[in-house]
């Protein structure tokens, strides 16, 4: 059980590790990229493609929708017909006729009228008469359905309302009966003739759609192995066409069981690879941060918001794809953390996102590019300027590289695509979002950022206000502290803003008893007068038992907790402890003895040796620089002996220009000149 604990950590970095490969190949857009990206005029940057397999060539589209128009045009009508029409219309004449016979009829007469009229019936309903005729041409081919049998003509053979009114009175002509005059005979006989043919759109249309699926998509076919595209050519005409049937064949691919989980699995072992690699530098050059869970999972989880909201993106429209603000990630990773850690993240989200997005080799020197910019920007993020300057510079970074790669590809810059500007500058006001992000991820996962930081630093908050008020004294020397710590640290390259914060609240427990302390007995009364040096003892190291109470209760990030709890290490409380001892010289160290821990950082050594340096100067008589000189040394030296910088990964170099730093500033506290030696 006690093996299972110590690797408690590496156990949840692993399920972490395991889980977010996963969940990355997951959001992958579910499509089949042709590897290569191409646009049409331009030249073929590749090696020589020859064709991976045997294919089919696809069609122009606008060649085959021409083709489908002229199948769909030229597809035969349908039209039904009533062969009992004919006799019907006949029957009606017939009954019109002897409706009009009187005595004074011939009836040889009559008859001969009958047959002609007869044929002239036979004529139009031989082939049909349609009376609505359809937009088609006279000589478009219609098809007429009999009982038995369908027999082909041409439209204009058919008998419209126009053809059989000339026909008519062509035959009128040669018609003279005393019954009718020829224009009431023409009359009669239109009233009469009704349609027989039907125009049968159902039986049309499915013609037309069989015709239509007789029409290829494709013609002839390309050979594996065959060459496709050499280097250097243009992509137009017919290579452009069989480019794009390649494309469009990897992209409808279908995959079997075999190949999908073979392809799955090359995406689990590469985004695991890039992964496994954060993680190995994480142990390797930031211990501290593979040790701390919280923070590992902070990282990642940065990592993950990226690609998913990416591979989103990819998925919706990827023409938006540098809308999506990636160096995002650097600049929160450098706010909370350090410069190289924020760019090597970086690095492996780009290497994961050039799986989806097109143009990756474009897309990946345009993000690294921009991503060493954010590093190389001013690391104070928190002053508003220092931001939109390194916005500025990204989106600058953008525009020159999309311009190179534009004058590459396209020899010149006809035909600039300014929307891709507009990208970039919506891509640089999503950046903006970074300053309420930090503050979301400070509450979600307690941690500090230089934008806290900042605002902590300011002695008018409500915290720094009573230790001003309630411990005077002791505010003033925190003040010196924090300017000593912070000159130290900005020169052996340490968290400067952190470790000023620090030293500014790393008292605040002797609110609890301020007249304990010397810097607050400004009566020169010393209430440890009254009381017995253990007690004493137990009075000064609770300061910092208290610190952590108080800020606790006013939710002071951890990090500056650190400060508090540790700004004395386990030293002892040398005063009262010799006091004791000369009562009883037995008495135990441990009395004595504040409980810890040692710092653990540059920044919380650089705390104890500031607040230990400053407090100890005030008790030189007619400081000189000598004798300022002697005490860094005595009371640096006593920490290095007594182990309190083991646990800090600070360097005796480290350690030496501090005491050269303090013994400058301490000078310039006390107005002292340099003594030069003889």
């Amino acid at each position: 059980m006690n093996n299972l604990y110590n690797y408690q950590n590496i156990i949840y970095v692993v399920i972490l590790l395991c889980s977010c490969t996963a969940l990355t190949v997951y959001v992958f857009p579910n499509n089949n990229r042709f590897k290569y990206d191409y646009n049409q005029g331009e030249p073929w940057d590749y090696e020589t493609l020859y064709a991976p397999f045997s294919f089919p060539i696809e069609k122009d589209e606008k060649l085959l929708l021409v083709e489908r128009e002229y199948v769909s045009e030229s597809a035969p009508r349908y039209f039904k017909i009533d062969q009992t029409v004919e006799d019907k219309v006949f029957n009606k004449w017939l009954t019109r006729i002897n409706s009009k016979r009187n005595d004074s009829i011939d009836l040889n007469e009559l008859r001969s009228l009958n047959n002609k009229i007869k044929n002239i019936i036979s004529t139009i309903y031989d082939i049909g008469y349609l009376e609505m005729p359809i937009d088609i041409k006279e000589s478009h081919p219609v098809l007429v359905e009999y009982d038995t049998e369908v027999i082909a003509y041409t439209y204009g053979d058919l008998y419209k309302p126009v053809n059989v009114e000339e026909l008519l009175n062509g035959r009128m002509d040669g018609i003279d009966v005393d019954i009718f005059d020829n224009n009431e005979l023409l009359s009669s006989l239109l009233e009469l003739i009704t349609p027989n043919l039907i125009y049968d759109r159902e039986l049309t249309d499915l013609a037309i759609k069989e015709e239509l699926n007789k029409v290829l998509s494709t013609r002839g076919v390309v050979s594996e192995g065959a060459r496709i595209i050499a280097q250097g050519e243009i992509v137009e005409g017919e290579k452009l066409q069989v480019l794009n049937t390649l494309n469009n064949t990897y992209k409808s691919q279908t995959w079997t069981e075999s190949q999908y989980a073979w392809k799955l699995s090359g995406y689990i072992i590469l985004v695991g690879m890039a992964y496994t690699m954060l993680i190995l530098f994480l142990w390797r050059y930031r211990k501290s941060i593979f040790e701390n869970f919280r923070k590992v999972f902070f990282i990642f989880f940065n990592i993950l918001m990226v690609i998913v909201l990416t591979a989103a993106v990819v998925t919706i429209d990827v023409q938006y794809i540098y809308v999506v603000p990636v160096c995002i990630l650097p600049l929160i990773l450098k706010a909370f953390f350090d410069a190289r850690l924020g760019l090597f993240s970086h690095v492996i989200a780009i290497f994961i996102l050039s799986f989806i997005v097109p143009n990756s080799d474009e897309y990946l020197f345009l993000q690294m590019m921009a991503g060493i910019v954010t590093i190389l920007s001013n690391n104070e993020i928190y002053k508003r300027a220092n931001l939109f300057l390194t916005v500025a510079q990204i989106i600058g970074i953008y525009f020159l590289s999309y311009f190179a790669f534009y004058a590459i590809n396209q020899g010149g810059v006809v035909g600039w695509e300014w929307s891709r500007l507009a990208y970039f500058m919506l891509c640089g006001l999503a950046m903006l979002f970074v300053w309420p992000l930090i503050y979301i991820f400070e509450k979600i996962f307690g941690l500090v950022s230089d934008v806290s930081l900042l605002e902590l630093s300011d002695t008018n908050s409500k915290l720094l206000k009573q230790l001003s008020n309630k411990a005077p004294g002791t505010f003033h020397h925190s003040l010196n502290v924090a300017n000593i710590a912070e000159t130290v640290a900005n020169e052996i390259g340490a968290n400067a803003m952190l470790v000023r914060v620090g030293a500014l609240y790393h008292d605040i427990g002797k609110m609890s008893n301020p007249t304990y302390f010397t810097e607050n007995q400004g009566s020169g009364i010393n209430p440890h007068n009254d009381l017995d040096p253990v007690d004493s003892a137990r009075i000064i190291i609770d300061h910092t038992l208290n610190g952590i109470e108080i800020a606790r209760k006013y939710n002071l990030p951890d990090r500056i907790i650190d400060f508090i709890r540790t700004h004395h290490g386990n030293s002892l409380v040398y005063y009262f402890y010799v006091k004791a001892k000369e009562e009883n010289p037995d008495i135990a160290k441990d009395n004595f003895r504040y409980p810890g821990p040692k710092p653990f950082s540059q920044e919380t050594a650089i705390l104890m040796i500031a607040d230990s340096v400053e407090a100890a100067s005030k008790s030189i008589q007619n400081p000189t620089s000598i004798k300022i000189d002697a005490l860094v040394n005595k009371i640096i030296e006593g920490q290095v002996d007594s182990g309190q910088f083991l646990n800090a990964n600070i360097t005796f170099k480290q350690i030496e220009t501090i005491k050269a730093v303090i013994k400058k500033k301490l000078a310039s506290i006390y107005h002292l000149r340099i003594e030069y030696p003889e």
